[in-house]
């Protein structure tokens, strides 16, 4: 929708919007480096995370710890994502996308390779607390990307982009299985940071988002990717002038007289508030976005606590046994490899989970295919009240990873769809630390009731979860499904 026009030399010139130019320019050659960059980043993540279901098990024989310590290895990883989830998303609302991509491959890269000589057990949790740190900074790789992609199939594409995270799972259940038996956990811990130095290594190819650069009045840096992003596309951008959220007055390159728009004076506001790091952490809380927020954050802890356990349920109930779990695999028996296929099926469930989420997402919306899965979820868990062989235990896992990985999927389209442009990676980086809450309280079910041999009250705990986040789904005021991104605070479904 045109919003102006301009009056230039006694000739009125159109304007078009970042919207209209993204989607006359398509998703091409262009957006496709960009999935490329910022899916290596999550696949990066997603073995960071697949990596606490086997060194633990590892570290605690040789070193001697407790099962307390054992839980504690994985506790810090999602505590530092906690704060690093709130961190990065600030950096990256306030200094830029490309800035926030470049300090989370640094720090993920340093502290991942260092952890591997690690000399003993503290040193380890504070090693892998900063991975967890830069860990956090997930959503800003999805919000970047997202920034990039028209509205007509971004649904579609934001799937393809969560197939990173699976591949990463799948390649790091691979790689244990490789390493452990024939290294040791310090061999997987190195080679698993090497995807973060290749982030830093490509980091030049990375474009700053046109999105966050028209939100700060940028227009005429936003125009030069735009037009670079057509030149590789060989398309075209509409004719006329590109306007931002800012009255283009204020931008370097046009001197338009006026823009008339009733969303110009909240975007104003927007963007001087968001000059504040922590202005736009307190805009999540305005009464419009309020109760999107507290739901997000529910919704983000039961969709964590269910993700994360059963990765870690996996790793405990591998053994297959009937009671007790008192064959559960230990270093000393590493070389049975148990746990690594059972790991590596468990891991292959995400492909169709992916599928799953990518047939429902655009069709029957966000909310809908959220609330469906973790029902599907719930069902599938169930069985595991009581105790099953090994193949069907494996079975039911399987489901039920499939599931929680496509309401992992598809939260995390939706929430940067919810959020507008000045406060999109805080909103969702915010709303991804109430969700490591979720991984923090994790270990201490999958790892400490398994252990302590009540696995059917650790299975009633994860279906108490599931149906506390399906009644969240429904309460979500707004369906994204199809709409543009919005510049401004949403104010209607």
């Amino acid at each position: 929708m045109r919003i102006a026009l301009y009056k230039m030399d006694d000739e009125e010139v159109g304007t078009y919007t970042l919207d209209e130019a993204l989607a006359m320019v398509g998703f091409g050659k262009f957006q496709g480096l960009v999935l490329a960059y910022a899916g290596l980043g999550w696949f990066a993540e997603a073995m960071e995370i697949m990596i606490l279901s086997f060194i633990g098990a590892a570290v605690k024989s040789e070193w001697g710890l407790s099962s307390s310590q054992e839980s504690l290895l994985t506790t810090g990883v999602f505590a530092g994502m906690l704060i690093g989830a709130y961190s990065w998303g600030l950096i990256s609302d306030n200094y830029g996308r490309r800035k926030g991509v470049l300090s989370i491959a640094v720090v993920g890269s340093g502290a991942g390779f260092l952890s591997s000589f690690s000399p003993n057990y503290l040193s380890l949790v504070i090693a892998r607390g900063l991975v967890g740190f830069s860990l956090g900074g997930g959503p800003v790789f999805l919000s970047w990307f997202l920034e990039f992609v028209p509205a007509s199939n971004r649904g579609m594409w934001m799937v393809i982009f969560s197939t990173f995270w699976t591949f990463g799972s799948i390649f790091e259940a691979s790689l244990a299985w490789i390493v452990m038996p024939r290294l040791n956990w310090r061999w997987l811990l190195a080679l698993s940071s090497v995807p973060s130095f290749a982030l830093l290594l490509f980091y030049g190819v990375a474009p700053e988002s046109p999105r966050y650069l028209c939100m700060k009045g940028r227009t005429s840096d936003a125009l030069r990717i735009l037009e670079k992003m057509t030149s590789v596309n060989q398309t075209k951008l509409p004719p006329g002038i590109l306007v931002s959220g800012r009255t283009i007055g204020q931008d370097e390159d046009c001197n338009p007289q006026e823009v008339m728009s009733p969303l110009h004076p909240l975007l104003r506001e927007n963007i001087m508030q968001s000059k504040s790091g922590f202005s736009s952490f307190f805009m999540l809380f305005s009464s419009r976005l309020i109760q999107t927020t507290l739901l997000l954050w529910v919704l983000y802890f039961g969709n964590c606590f269910s993700y994360y356990g059963i990765i870690l349920l996996t790793s405990k109930l591998s053994s297959g046994q009937s009671g007790c779990f008192k064959t559960i695999l230990s270093y000393g028996n590493l070389h049975d490899t148990s746990l690594y296929v059972t790991s590596f099926v468990t891991s292959l469930a995400e492909l169709p989970g992916l599928l799953l989420s990518a047939i429902l997402i655009d069709r029957v919306g966000r909310k809908q295919s959220m609330a469906l899965m973790f029902v599907i979820a719930f069902i599938f868990l169930l069985p595991l009240l009581t105790h099953q062989s090994a193949v069907l235990t494996t079975c039911l896992l399987f489901g039920a990873r499939m599931c929680a990985m496509g309401t992992f999927t598809v939260a995390c389209i939706y929430t940067p769809e919810l959020y507008p442009t000045p406060v999109r990676t805080t909103g969702a980086g915010v709303a991804s630390s109430m969700g490591r809450i979720g991984g923090l309280v994790c270990p201490l079910v999958a790892v400490g009731l398994v252990t302590e041999c009540h696995q059917t009250a650790a299975v009633v705990l994860f279906l108490v979860v599931l149906v506390l986040s399906v009644v969240c789904i429904l309460l979500f005021p707004y369906e994204t499904k199809g709409r543009e991104l919005s510049d401004a605070m949403v104010v209607s479904s």
